[in-house]
């Protein structure tokens, strides 16, 4: 066992037990599968009291060999010497650490520098947590109308080749793993799909009822379905299971949803320089909603930010750091696992759900804000108005100043019709309560959770949003009626409490 990773056991009499029902295709098919700490196990009541001491690496031991006989390597260990019984304990354990020595290095060589798996990861950070500018700016472009389409009605086919080209026409083509990614539509949004997530293993699950909901029933956008995939193989799919890919698909659609929300807003910008043509009057029924539109568009850009610069940038060269000091496979999926599940996912608000739906609310007010204020702008371009009128093509140039002008004037009237008969104002008043509402409600959450959870990395996205003490008056008036709650709670349930607290 701990010189060639095998189990030659037909009476059972050995302290590692193998189950063979275990195997190691799983890795990539499940989320919750635990092949390398189910495949072998200790069986506690065969431990010979003089091994107890070095039980763990002996499990070890034999699990790195099995890997790498699974690589087709043959492991020769240059220490291995027959094991016989002693007084002397120290003489089993120097030589079960010599064997463990040997299998540790040789598999965390063959990952390392054989597999190339820090490359691998750092391909996997260009794509999923959105390292590569350039690539995801052309993909989104070229893709953009596609997504926009409802999931049934898109042709995966037609994505991955916009994938590929987006990939041949930027900085990703340099990328020597790019072949490996994939495109995947889910058929839930991400709120359900976390909530399915945490649903495994659980009761509700066992009670069938997390599979009661159709995905034919659930209408999203490819805007909402789209994540990658990834295609790993055998040894590396013990770092980069099924359940680490989930979880960096859970981050990227949170990054990508955001970052495509971000568009809609400067596309609204578009139109901001489009009023300005337009009489004063016009221009001021648009004041209030681009101003709107700029703090919207400083909360997505200010949360991209703490998403990527102070949670996963920072956790990512961490990760690089440890990765160059390890010394065996378990240290590399303990560093991998807390980079993905203990900082990224935690301190993007993935694992919280009152935050995630909160984030979730206030990104579809500002894709509605979006579409309504360009539904609206379609109808004031004064060049298509001029065309109509005139009875030209969008293809030919329009060349009369004066017509123009004239066209400019009866178009700019008929916006301050629309705008009135619409209740323009009255809609962007309604808009902006909402967004008000909801991220003083994210703020003050916020507050509490980096308060009671011990968070203190969120109060980083607190000052970023809250960078002039816009949202002062109100967090503070939150915070007040919360602390008359409690001691109105506290007095009561205990009518002398405050007596026992000034004594």
């Amino acid at each position: 066992w701990i010189y060639k990773g095998i189990i030659r056991d037909p009476y059972h009499e050995f302290l590692v037990e193998e189950d063979d029902s275990v195997q190691k295709e799983q890795i990539q098919k499940e989320y919750n599968d635990s092949y390398w700490n189910k495949r072998y196990t200790i069986c506690r009541d065969r431990i010979p009291k003089f091994l107890e001491p070095c039980v763990d690496k002996i499990l070890n031991t034999g699990k790195y060999l099995n890997v790498v006989r699974q690589c087709r390597r043959d492991p020769k260990c240059p220490s291995a010497e027959e094991i016989l019984y002693t007084l002397k304990e120290r003489e089993y354990i120097d030589v079960i650490e010599k064997a463990h020595s040997y299998a540790s290095k040789m598999l965390v060589d063959l990952l390392i520098e054989e597999r190339e798996l820090i490359g691998r990861l750092r391909s996997i950070k260009h794509y999923f947590l959105m390292d590569q500018g350039d690539f995801f700016v052309h993909f989104m472009d070229i893709a953009e109308d596609e997504l926009k389409k409802y999931m049934d009605d898109i042709i995966p086919s037609r994505l991955e080749t916009l994938l590929e080209l987006a990939q041949r026409t930027s900085l990703a083509n340099n990328d020597p793993f790019k072949d490996d990614l994939k495109v995947e539509l889910s058929p839930y949004d991400l709120i359900t799909q976390l909530l399915r997530i945490l649903a495994i293993d659980s009761k509700q699950e066992q009670s069938g009822r997390i599979h009661d909901m159709d995905p034919s029933e659930i209408h999203i956008s490819g805007l909402e379905a789209f994540s990658f995939d990834y295609v790993v193989r055998w040894p590396e799919s013990l770092i980069l299971s099924r359940k680490a890919l989930t979880a960096y698909q859970l981050i990227f659609r949170h990054l990508f949803y955001a970052k495509h929300v971000e568009r809609l807003l400067c596309n609204v910008w578009v139109g901001n320089k489009m009023s300005k043509q337009y009489s004063v009057h016009t221009a001021q029924w648009y004041a209030s909603a681009f101003a709107l539109r700029q703090r919207m568009l400083h909360f997505v850009q200010n949360f991209e930010y703490y998403m990527m610069f102070e949670v996963i940038e920072p956790n990512w060269h961490l990760l690089e750091t440890n990765l160059k000091s390890i010394s065996n496979i378990d240290d590399v999926i303990a560093h991998h696992s807390d980079f993905l599940d203990t900082y990224c996912l935690r301190d993007c608000m993935l694992t919280n759900m009152d935050l995630l739906k909160i984030l979730s609310k206030l990104l579809m007010v500002c894709v509605t804000f979006s579409n309504f204020i360009q539904r609206v702008t379609e109808s004031m371009n004064v060049d298509a108005e001029y065309n109509r009128f005139t009875g030209r093509s969008k293809r030919e140039e329009v060349l009369d100043t004066s017509d123009r002008l004239a066209t400019a004037k009866v178009v700019s009237d008929h916006i301050d019709v629309v705008l009135t008969n619409e209740n323009f104002s009255g809609t962007v008043e309604g808009f902006d309560t909402n967004f008000s509402k909801y991220l003083i409600d994210l703020l003050d959450k916020l507050s509490v959770y980096s308060h009671t959870e011990s968070e203190h990395n969120m109060m980083n996205i607190i000052y970023r949003l809250n960078f002039n003490g816009y949202y002062t008056e109100q967090l503070e008036h939150l915070a007040a009626e919360r602390s008359m709650l409690e001691m109105q709670q506290l007095e009561s349930y205990e009518p002398g409490w405050y007596i026992h607290y000034l004594m």
